[in-house]
């Protein structure tokens, strides 16, 4: 099995690696799962740019900036259409100034691919059509550990 990590990247702290490399371990350890990381990902993209230099680019050079952007749009849909079986969404603030992780969910969702969503917003501002393709929402990712145990384990 393979997880998908989503959530915020662009406007997140660390770019998002944070959570994802907190959660990689353990989905490897204890239930055997594999993953996909889309921040390990982008950085192979730009990785001769500092990240200052890569958000920098989105004024300075546009049309390079949507190139590298497209890239890395086309791996991710690829991995959640082709290489996942299921998302873990890490669903913050961050999220609101980002684009791919509610398009990720939406996709996940038509392609009927469980959907786990860790929700740190209040429920209020969590948006009915995200809330309603996940699959389950969790408070915390240790909630969504023992689902995940049950399940896969």
């Amino acid at each position: 099995m393979i997880a998908y990590l989503s959530g915020p990247i662009e406007n997140a702290e660390n770019d998002g690696a944070n959570w994802r490399d907190s959660i990689t371990p353990w989905l490897k350890n204890e239930i055997e799962h594999d993953v996909f990381n889309p921040v390990v990902e982008t950085r192979k993209i730009v990785s001769d740019l500092t990240n200052t230099q890569f958000r920098e680019m989105k004024e300075t050079d546009p049309k390079k900036y949507k190139n590298l952007i497209r890239q890395i749009i086309d791996i991710d849909i690829k991995a959640v259409v082709e290489e996942s079986d299921y998302l873990i969404v890490n669903w913050n603030k961050s999220v609101f100034r980002g684009g791919g992780t509610h398009g990720e969910i939406t996709l996940a969702y038509y392609l009927k691919k469980p959907i786990y969503l860790v929700n740190h917003v209040p429920l209020d501002d969590l948006s009915s059509w995200i809330f309603s393709c996940a699959t389950e929402v969790f408070d915390s990712f240790d909630d969504m550990k023992i689902h995940l145990t049950s399940l896969y384990k």
